[in-house]
C-alpha cells in the first residue's frame, strides 16, 4: 500500500506491488506455501514494500530478516513473516480444538444425526507439477460439500467460539475497542475446494468461485471473530464473498473479489469517521459509529505461516503451537477440551520423533475416520471400531514402550516414573477419556477414567488384541475378557448412555435419574460402579452386550436386562442401574481370593502391562475386590514393596480399590460374605465344578508363593537401605489379620472338603 487514505482504514494496494510482494515472497529460502494462498491475501497487508529488499543483481527482491520468524515446537518447525494485516482480515477455523466437541467427529464411526454437522478432513496440500510428480507446500487443504456448507461452518465455528471463550476478567469486544489488538494471531493458509458443481447464470458463468484460499487463525481465532464483530462481517463474508448491503451497497450482489469489497469497505468506514470527527463532545463508545468503534482495530499485527521443512506435518504442527495454552491455560478451558489437547500434545511429539506413523496419529488424534487405521477388520461395526481406537489410545497414553514414556513426560511435564503421582495418572486417564469422547455421539466427564492405580501403570498399559465381539461372546466363562470389559469399557459405555457419571462430591451434584425417582439416587464414584457390576457378572455381561448392540444400531437407548442377561423391554436409566447393581458400604472377608468372584472358570486373568498370565513366580498382587477405601491385608502385603510392577490382581487390571463410606466389613462366616463368594450358575455339572475347585486351589497355591515372594523382597530391600521398620503398625497389623482370616477360612474349607471326599 502507498499509504492510509483520508482515514485510519487502508485499502488494497496496486496490483503490481501486490505481485512484487508475492514473488520476493516466493524467492525467500524458507518459504515454501502456494503462491495463490500469498496472492490470497495480499490485498490485506499494509505497506507492501517495507517488508521487501532491495533488488539483487538479478532484480530479485525478498522479504527482509526482520519479518522473518522461526517458531519451534515439539512437532517441528515454521517459518512466519510478520505482518500489518487489515483488521478485517483472516477467519476464524472451524477445526479449533476449542470447539473440536461442538461437531460430529471424524473418529465418531456412526452416521451423523439430525442437525449435527461434520468437518472434512483435513491434508496437507499438494501440488501437481509438470512433469506429474506431486509437491507439498507450506498449507493445508479440505474439502466442503457446496458453499452452503462451507458458509454454515464457519457461522457455527464462530457462534461456539463466542460461547467457549473462557474465563476473561474483561471484556475481549471492548478490550479491542479501547486499546486495539496487542497480541498477534497466527494465521495459515487453506484450501477449501467445492465439491457440489456450483450454478450458473444467464450468460453461462458460475455464480460463485469453484475453490476458495483463506488464511484461518490458528491462534487468536477469539481476537479475530470478535475484530469482525466490530466491523460488521463475518468469516464466512470474507471468504466465499462479501454481499454489498455489508459495503453500503444495495441489491443481493455478492462480491468475490477482496480488492474490490475490501476497497468499498475501507472507504466507507473513512467516510463514517470523518463524519464522526466533525461533531462536537464526546459519547459513549456504544453510541459512536462503527468505525470508531474498530478504528484501534484498523490495522493488526499478524503471523503468517510462510514456510515448514515437513510440510507433511504442518496441521500438526500449527496446532501444537497453540496446544501449550491447553496445557497451560490462561483461560478456563472445559476440561474435554483440554484433555483432548494434553492426548494431541502427546501425539504430536510421538510422530515428530518417529515412533507413531502420521496416519494412525491423525486417526487417533479425531481428524481422519477410524477405518483410516491400518488393521480395522472390514466387518467391525461401530462398537468395535470405537473400541479399536480407545484401546489403541490407551496404549500410548500409557505406553509399554520406554522410549514413548520419555516422550509422554516430557509432553505433559510428569515427574518420573518412580515418583509419578496420581494427579499425572489421572491427567492421562482425563485425555485417553476426552479423546475416547470423540468416537461417540456426545462429551462425557473425562473423570469417569479416573480409575487407574499407580503400582499398575507405572510400566504401561497393554490390554490383549482381542476383538471386542470376542471378548463380548466369552465373558461370561473367561475372568480375563470379562475384567478387560470392565476395566477398560464398562465406564465409558455408561457414560455415553447416560447410565452414570463421575462423581460431583454430593446428591445436590448429581444429575437427576430419568425417571425422576429421588431415592434411587444415590453419590457413588465410578469404581464403585465398576465394582459391582463384578459382582452381578452375568447381568454386567448383559449389560455390556446391551450397550455394544445399542451403539450398533445407531446409538438407540439401552435396554434394561434381565436376572439372565436378556435384554427386556423398558430403557435402561440411571435409577436402574443403581437399584440392580447397588452401592456396596461393606467388603468381602479378607484374604479370600478375587479370583473366586463372579463364578468364572477362565483361569489367570492377563496383567494390565502384558496382557499375559501372571507366572506363578512372578509377585502379584493380592489386592482385594472389596468397597472402596478399605484397604484389605492382601493388598498392604503385596503393595507395600515396590517389587509389584505392572503385574496387577488377577482379577483386576489397573483399577484401585473402590472407597468404603462406611468402613464397616462382613464378618467370616456371615450370609454377606458367602454371598459374595463364587455361586455358580445352577448350570454347571459336577464335572466343570470339580475341575474349578482344582483350578482355584492351583490360584490359590500361587499366591500364597507370590506373597513370600514380595514378603521377602521387601525385607531385602529394607535391609539394603538400612529402614528398620518399612510397615507401619497399622499396615503390618493389617496384614497379619488379613493372613489369620485367611488361615480361618482354609480350615473351615478343609472340613468341606473332607465331608465330601469319599471314605479311605
Amino acid at each position: 500500500m502507498t499509504g492510509i487514505p483520508d482515514g485510519p482504514f487502508p485499502v488494497p494496494a496496486p496490483p503490481d506491488e501486490q505481485r512484487e510482494w508475492v514473488d520476493a515472497g516466493l524467492n525467500t529460502p524458507g518459504v515454501n506455501t502456494a503462491r495463490e494462498a500469498l496472492e490470497s491475501f495480499a490485498p490485506f497487508v499494509v505497506d507492501l514494500k517495507s517488508m521487501l529488499t532491495e533488488p539483487d543483481r538479478d532484480g530479485k527482491r525478498r522479504f527482509t530478516e526482520s519479518v522473518l520468524r522461526t517458531v519451534h515446537t515439539e512437532a517441528g518447525e515454521i517459518l512466519v513473516a510478520v505482518v500489518r494485516m487489515h483488521g478485517a482480515g483472516g477467519s476464524v477455523w472451524e477445526y479449533n480444538e476449542r470447539i473440536s466437541s461442538s461437531w460430529h467427529s471424524l473418529a465418531n464411526p456412526a452416521a451423523l444425526r439430525e442437525n449435527e454437522r461434520s468437518l472434512s478432513h483435513v491434508r496437507p496440500y499438494t501440488r501437481v507439477q509438470s512433469d506429474g510428480s506431486e509437491e507439498i507446500l507450506a498449507a493445508v487443504e479440505s474439502v466442503a460439500e457446496s458453499r452452503e456448507v462451507l458458509v454454515e461452518n464457519l457461522e457455527k465455528a464462530a457462534r461456539e467460539l463466542s460461547q467457549r471463550e473462557g474465563s476473561r476478567p474483561y471484556d475481549l469486544e471492548q478490550d479491542l475497542i479501547l486499546n486495539g489488538q496487542q497480541e498477534p494471531g497466527l494465521y495459515l493458509a487453506q484450501h477449501v475446494r467445492i465439491q457440489e458443481p456450483p450454478l450458473r447464470d444467464s450468460a453461462g458463468n458460475f455464480r460463485h468461485p469453484t475453490e476458495h484460499w483463506h488464511w484461518m487463525a490458528v491462534r487468536g481465532n477469539n481476537r479475530t471473530e470478535r475484530r469482525q464483530r466490530i466491523y460488521g462481517v463475518t468469516s464466512a463474508e470474507v471468504l466465499a464473498g462479501m454481499p454489498v448491503k455489508r459495503i453500503g451497497g444495495d441489491g443481493e450482489q455478492i462480491i468475490f473479489d477482496p480488492n474490490i469489497w475490501l476497497t468499498r469497505l475501507s472507504e466507507l468506514l473513512n467516510a463514517e469517521y470523518a463524519m464522526h470527527a466533525k461533531t462536537a463532545g464526546a459519547k459513549e463508545m456504544d453510541e459512536v459509529p462503527r468505525a470508531v468503534r474498530a478504528s484501534k482495530v484498523a490495522v493488526v499485527e499478524s503471523h503468517l505461516v510462510v514456510g515448514c521443512p515437513t510440510p507433511r506435518r504442518l496441521y500438526r504442527i500449527v496446532q501444537m503451537s497453540n496446544r501449550r495454552d491447553h496445557v497451560h491455560p490462561p483461560l478456563e478451558f472445559t476440561p474435554n477440551d483440554r484433555g483432548r489437547a494434553l492426548g494431541r500434545s502427546t501425539l504430536g511429539i510421538y510422530v515428530a520423533e518417529g515412533v507413531l506413523d502420521e496416519e494412525t496419529a491423525a486417526v487417533l488424534s479425531g481428524s481422519a475416520p477410524i477405518s483410516e487405521l491400518p488393521g480395522v477388520p472390514s466387518d467391525a461395526k461401530v462398537s468395535e471400531m470405537r473400541d479399536i481406537r480407545s484401546m489403541q489410545l490407551l496404549r500410548e497414553l500409557f505406553p509399554v514402550d520406554r522410549r514413548k514414556r520419555l516422550l509422554i513426560r516430557r509432553a505433559l511435564s510428569e515427574s518420573p516414573p518412580s515418583q509419578l503421582s496420581a494427579p499425572e495418572v489421572n491427567r492421562r486417564a482425563r485425555a485417553w477419556s476426552a479423546l475416547t469422547s470423540e468416537s461417540y455421539p456426545n462429551p462425557w466427564n473425562p473423570r469417569i477414567a479416573e480409575v487407574f492405580q499407580l503400582a499398575d501403570i507405572r510400566d504401561g498399559l497393554d490390554p490383549s488384541r482381542r476383538r471386542l465381539p470376542e471378548l463380548l461372546a466369552a465373558a461370561e466363562d473367561d475372568d480375563g475378557a470379562f475384567e478387560e470389559l470392565i476395566a477398560f469399557r464398562a465406564a465409558h459405555w455408561l457414560a455415553a448412555f447416560d447410565i452414570i457419571d463421575a462423581d460431583r462430591g454430593s446428591l445436590t451434584g448429581q444429575k437427576t435419574d430419568d425417571d425422576g425417582t429421588q431415592a434411587a439416587r444415590v453419590r457413588r464414584t465410578v469404581k464403585n460402579n465398576l465394582m459391582a457390576m463384578r459382582n452381578h457378572r452375568r447381568k454386567a455381561v448383559g449389560v455390556l452386550r446391551e450397550l455394544a448392540s445399542a451403539m450398533d444400531e445407531g446409538d438407540r437407548r439401552p435396554r434394561k436386562v434381565a436376572e439372565s442377561g436378556e435384554p427386556l423391554v423398558e430403557p435402561m436409566n440411571r435409577a436402574w442401574f443403581n437399584r440392580e447393581f447397588p452401592k456396596e458400604s461393606g467388603t468381602r472377608a479378607r484374604g479370600s481370593s478375587p479370583r473366586t468372584r463372579g463364578g468364572g472358570s477362565g483361569g489367570p486373568a492377563p496383567t494390565a502391562s502384558t496382557g499375559r498370565s501372571p507366572s506363578p513366580k512372578t509377585p502379584a498382587g493380592t489386592e482385594r475386590d472389596g468397597e472402596e477405601g478399605h484397604e484389605t491385608a492382601g493388598r498392604n502385603a503385596s503393595t507395600t514393596g515396590k517389587g509389584r510392577g505392572p503385574h496387577a490382581s488377577a482379577g483386576r487390571i489397573g483399577l484401585a480399590p473402590a472407597d468404603n463410606p462406611s468402613g464397616e466389613a462382613f464378618s467370616v462366616g456371615s450370609p454377606d460374605w458367602h454371598g459374595s463368594a463364587s455361586q455358580g450358575d445352577g448350570a454347571s455339572g459336577l464335572p466343570a465344578l470339580t475341575e474349578e475347585l482344582e483350578q482355584k486351589v492351583r490360584l490359590l497355591v500361587e499366591e500364597v508363593s507370590a506373597l513370600r515372594t514380595v514378603t521377602v523382597r521387601l525385607a531385602d530391600r529394607a535391609r539394603e537401605e538400612s529402614v528398620a521398620h518399612p510397615l507401619s503398625r497399622q499396615k503390618a497389623d493389617g496384614a497379619g489379620l488379613g493372613m489369620m482370616t485367611a488361615e480361618v477360612e482354609l480350615r473351615r474349607l478343609r472340613s468341606v472338603l473332607d465331608g465330601m471326599a469319599e471314605p479311605l
